[in-house]
């Protein structure tokens, strides 16, 4: 299970101080830091006499490892953990700015550069009426039928993976009753820790899809709902980060339906996206609130939505629970505030008109099939 630390030393001795300046070594409370980790492998780790060393000694060994057996990533828990758990504003930037880093990097998401200076949201975005029709609830609930949890096997040189196999999480959506969208990144199923992000060969990507189980209904824990299979990789690309994948047989669910045009927004504009999302495989969700658009192009559409790791590969919805976006991953900004507070980061889809040009360009069959099950 051992991989290249998702964080440096001297962020892991950042994390240790801030744990320590915020009370968190307390013994008492590291059972709250561990809620929601693996029993098993929190039997593993060293018991030691000092509280600090504790610390230490647990960030350490859970940074060497990329994720446990049922796809999680303890760090990624502990450090969320540690954000709930702190109201001091100090220690609470520094944990935030590690669990974006390891999320990130769990992920696999690329990196997404500011390429130009980004204005400042306007106050009064945040005091205009954002009420929606009642409707949008029994919307919300339909969409959410075509949305599945995604675990992705990683292969190397054919064969399973071996001692990093454990698989990958994302979140995938029916734009076709057989026809799955998600990320490339999910279906690449590495992890971007250490370094640039490790792109899988043709044919273990393909492999890796074929062994993809995308389970829809997926509410609860205490749900047993079914596993679907995938068939094949259809079409990917890596810079758009879209995939699509052909499921064994249609799922006998609805399909999301389509923007029919890319979302553009002017400057005091007000406009929300709504993402439904498997955060860390788990189970489903949807954000609904601080969803506001930023800002879009022809390519990117970037949001102050919340996501997780996990979340790669949702749709990005309108209120009228129409798909504009294909969630990708973060954007890190600089002089961005949003409802009062400072941001590092920016989450960015990928616009859908672009993909569907990019289909028509590369895969005009598969594109084809996505026209004629939006116009059913």
């Amino acid at each position: 299970m051992a991989v290249t630390a998702y964080l440096s030393p001297e962020a892991v001795l950042a994390v240790r101080d801030a744990a320590l300046d915020s009370g968190l070594a307390d013994p008492s409370v590291r059972p709250l830091l561990f809620e929601g980790i693996m029993t098993r492998y929190r039997g593993t780790l060293p018991m030691l006499p000092a509280p600090g060393r504790q610390v230490h000694s647990d960030l350490v060994e859970m940074n060497q490892v990329e994720r446990l057996v049922d796809g999680s990533v303890p760090l990624e828990i502990w450090l969320r953990n540690a954000v709930a758990q702190t109201t001091q504003a100090a220690p609470l930037a520094v944990f935030q700015q590690a669990l974006d880093d390891v999320a990130r990097a769990a992920a696999g998401e690329p990196d997404v550069l500011a390429d130009r200076p980004v204005p400042e949201i306007k106050e009064e975005i945040v005091h205009r009426d954002d009420t929606v029709p009642f409707g949008f609830l029994r919307g919300g609930d339909r969409a959410g039928l075509a949305v599945a949890r995604l675990k992705v096997p990683p292969y190397e040189g054919g064969e399973p993976m071996r001692p990093n196999g454990n698989p990958h999480a994302g979140t995938g959506w029916l734009i076709a009753p057989g026809l799955l969208v998600t990320n490339h990144h999910v279906v690449n199923a590495r992890t971007a820790a250490g370094g640039p992000r490790v792109l899988a060969a043709p044919d273990d990507l393909r492999l890796q899809a074929r062994h993809t189980r995308a389970r829809f209904d997926y509410e609860t824990d205490d749900t047993g709902t079914e596993e679907a299979e995938v068939q094949e990789l259809l079409a990917a690309d890596p810079e758009l980060d879209y995939a699509v994948l052909r499921l064994t047989a249609p799922a006998g669910r609805p399909v999301l339906r389509l923007a029919g045009r890319a979302l553009r927004v002017a400057r005091g504009d007000v406009v929300a996206v709504n993402i439904i999302q498997h955060p860390g495989g788990a189970p489903k969700r949807v954000a609904l609130r601080n969803n506001l658009v930023f800002e879009a192009d022809d390519r990117d559409v970037r949001y102050f939505t919340d996501t997780r790791g996990g979340s790669s590969g949702s749709p990005v919805l309108t209120d009228d629970w129409e798909v504009v976006a294909v969630h990708r991953g973060t954007r890190r900004v600089e002089n961005v505030s949003f409802q009062g507070r400072g941001t590092a980061f920016v989450n960015v889809g990928t616009q859908m008109t672009a993909v569907l040009a990019h289909l028509a360009a590369r895969s005009p069959e598969v594109y084809a099939e996505i026209e004629a099950a939006q116009q059913q």
